[in-house]
C-alpha cells in the first residue's frame, strides 16, 4: 500500500502546483519498461516529441540541435498491480532512451509478490523506429516499429527456461481528422513466455497478435481500451489479457494512469489466468 500512497501524494502535489506547460503524453514506460501503454508496445519511441521539438526550434531558432538529434529526454515509469484473487501484488519500474530519434533502448525491472515468495523479471528493451508517422507528409501513415525485448526470471519450475526473447512489429496512428483525437495502434508479438514470462519461456515460439484504442475527449486526459492475446503452447496455454484505463497527463512532465486489468480467470483449468485487479502508474518525463 506504500505505492498506493505515494501515487496518490504526487496526484495531491500536481493539483496544488499545476503547470501551465505543455502536457506529457505516450507513449507510457509499460510494465515491461518499453515506450507503450499497459502491456502493448506503440510505435512511437520514448521522450520524443516531433511536433513539439519542432514548434521549440521554430521560436528557440534550435539552441541545441546536435543534442536534440541524438539525445531523447529520458522517461521513467512506476506500475502497481493489486491482483487480489491470487493475492499477488506486481510492482514494476521502468526506463528508457531514445537515441537519433529512431532507436529506443530500456530496461524494466519486475517484482512479482505471491505469498510467501518474490519472483524477480528483468526486462531489456531495443525498438526501432522505421517509418516516423506521417511521413513525408502523408497524413494517413502511421509509425511503424520493431523491436525486441529480452527477459529473464527468477523461481521458475525444474525444466522450464528462465530466459526468452519477445520479437515484434506495431503501428501506431493518431487520427486528428475526428470529433476528438484518437490513438490507434496494433501489431504482431513473437513470445516464448509464460504468463509474459513470470513463470519462465517454453522452448516453443508462438504469434499473438495485440491491440490499443485511446480517446482524447481533454488535450490532458486519455481514455482507452487494451488487448493482448495468450501465446498457446502445446503443453502451456496464457490467457488473453485486456484493460481499460484512463490517463490524466497532469504537466509536461507528469502521467497518472488508472486501470483494471483482467489478465485471465484464475480459476480455468485450460488457459493460465491471473485474474482481475485495479493497476496505477506514475509516468515522469524529463
Amino acid at each position: 500500500m506504500k505505492i498506493v500512497t505515494l501515487f496518490v501524494s504526487v496526484a495531491l502535489l500536481t493539483v496544488v502546483y499545476p503547470f501551465e506547460e505543455a502536457r506529457a503524453g505516450v507513449p507510457l514506460n509499460n510494465l515491461e519498461g518499453v515506450g507503450g501503454i499497459a502491456f502493448n508496445p506503440l510505435a512511437y519511441t520514448a521522450g520524443t516529441s516531433f511536433e513539439s521539438d519542432k514548434k521549440t526550434e521554430e521560436k528557440e531558432g534550435e539552441k541545441d540541435p546536435t543534442y536534440k538529434d541524438v539525445f531523447s529526454k529520458p522517461q521513467f515509469g512506476v506500475w502497481y498491480a493489486n491482483l487480489n484473487g491470487v493475492k499477488v501484488d506486481w510492482t514494476a519500474i521502468g526506463v528508457a532512451e531514445t537515441f537519433f530519434k529512431r532507436l529506443e533502448v530500456s530496461y524494466g525491472h519486475e517484482i512479482i509478490a505471491p505469498p510467501g515468495t518474490n519472483i524477480h523479471k528483468n526486462n531489456v528493451g531495443a525498438k526501432l523506429l522505421l517509418l516516423p508517422e506521417n511521413f513525408n507528409d502523408y497524413k494517413f501513415l502511421p509509425a511503424i516499429s520493431v523491436g525486441s525485448i529480452y527477459k529473464q526470471v527468477t523461481n521458475t519450475a525444474p525444466g522450464v527456461h528462465d530466459d526468452g526473447f519477445d520479437i515484434y512489429a506495431v503501428a501506431t496512428k493518431l487520427i486528428t481528422q475526428t470529433p476528438r483525437p484518437v490513438l490507434i495502434s496494433g501489431g504482431v508479438l513473437s513470445t516464448q513466455g509464460l504468463v509474459t514470462g513470470v513463470f519462465g519461456f517454453d522452448r516453443q515460439r508462438k504469434q499473438v497478435g495485440f491491440a490499443n484504442v485511446d480517446i482524447l475527449p481533454l488535450d490532458n486526459l486519455a481514455v482507452g481500451f487494451e488487448f493482448k492475446q495468450g501465446a498457446r503452447f502445446s503443453d502451456f496455454k496464457n490467457a488473453n489479457y485486456w484493460d481499460a484505463h484512463v490517463a490524466w497527463f497532469a504537466n509536461k512532465n507528469l502521467s497518472l494512469i488508472l486501470a483494471y486489468v483482467n489478465a485471465g480467470d484464475r480459476k480455468s483449468t485450460s488457459k493460465v489466468g491471473l485474474g482481475d485487479g485495479v493497476v496505477l502508474s506514475a509516468q515522469y518525463a524529463f
